[in-house]
């Protein structure tokens, strides 16, 4: 079978963004090539390892993003969708130049497989793909990730400033995740010693990814993922650990509905938030009753911790 393959050149702040568009377009997956999200091994602690340099040379110098879509009516107002993307978010986004060109299925099913390898986040978990191996030492907690094509590998800064919050604040007590995408955070947290953990997102390819990724890691008794629009359908659950790995006007939509679903003092971590943002998401949750107690930032990206006060 024949595919479209389209390739939209980019910036870093601009890559989850383009992803996003070229995904509501109908691509049937996304690929996102950035040297920032490559495990660097100057790295300190070895929070990254592994890599092969060779492999960050053939990678191209401008941020890509690519997509495959099934057929050319697809692609209609394509460019003109990418022409208002910088205006809608305020944001430089690169020069949104588009290429395509024609592949076979089993080319681009496996070409993002290239590019990942297994990554050390934090002090003590490893991500690996499940077609990798790895040493494990005796402190190490493996996670085996095979996020497909429209999901994260967790190397993006987003993902690895929340499993670093997560391996620093989390201490006990049930777990939920916002936006679960491929499962990495919620499965993170079960690594670290969470005992329940539920982890929600609207996508229901997310949501079967997910779940293959769960028990994968033989976690199923560990981890519940659920199907819903992110807090909406929660019922009466209540949790004492949030974590959101998504954009910053979502985090500033989710911050007031997700308080009823944390306990008194309950912690609640939000990544995906660029800096230019940082003081809005800011605001937000001080408005809706959260007292921030720890940020990090990588590159352009920011990452907040936050109590609910009961």
């Amino acid at each position: 079978m024949g595919w479209i393959e389209i390739t939209v050149s980019t910036n870093t702040q601009g890559a989850d963004i383009v992803s996003e568009a070229l995904r509501r377009q109908g691509a049937a997956g996304t690929q996102i090539i950035d040297r920032s999200d490559v495990p660097d091994p100057s790295k300190p602690n070895g929070y990254w390892e592994l890599i092969d340099p060779a492999m960050i040379e053939e990678m191209p110098e401008n941020v890509q993003v690519k997509a495959w879509f099934e057929t050319v009516e697809a692609l209609r107002g394509l460019e003109n969708i990418l022409a208002v993307l910088p205006e809608m978010t305020g944001l430089d986004l690169g020069t949104l130049q588009v290429t395509r060109q024609g592949v076979q299925e089993q080319d681009w099913s496996e070409c993002w497989k290239q590019y990942y390898k297994p990554f050390r986040a934090g002090k003590h978990l490893v991500i690996k793909p499940s077609w990798e191996t790895w040493d494990a030492g005796p402190e190490d907690r493996i996670i085996e990730l095979d996020p497909g094509m429209a999901f994260g590998t967790g190397t993006h800064e987003t993902t690895a400033m929340c499993v670093e919050m997560i391996e620093k604040h989390y201490r006990s007590g049930s777990v939920l995740d916002v936006g679960t995408g491929s499962g990495i955070l919620a499965i993170a947290a079960a690594r670290l010693g969470a005992r329940s953990v539920l982890g929600v997102d609207i996508d229901p390819m997310a949501v079967k990814v997910a779940r293959e990724n769960v028990e994968k890691n033989g976690l199923t008794d560990v981890i519940d993922i659920r199907e819903g629009d992110l807090v909406k359908g929660l019922d009466n659950v209540k949790c004492d650990f949030a974590v959101a790995n998504i954009l910053a006007d979502v985090i500033a939509l989710l911050a007031g509905p997700l308080k009823k679903h944390l306990t008194p003092n309950a912690v609640f971590v939000c990544s995906g938030i660029l800096k230019e943002r940082e003081e809005d998401v800011r605001r937000v949750l001080s408005d809706q009753g959260y007292t921030l107690f720890d940020r990090l930032q990588k590159g352009d990206w920011v990452a907040l911790a936050a109590r609910a006060e009961g």
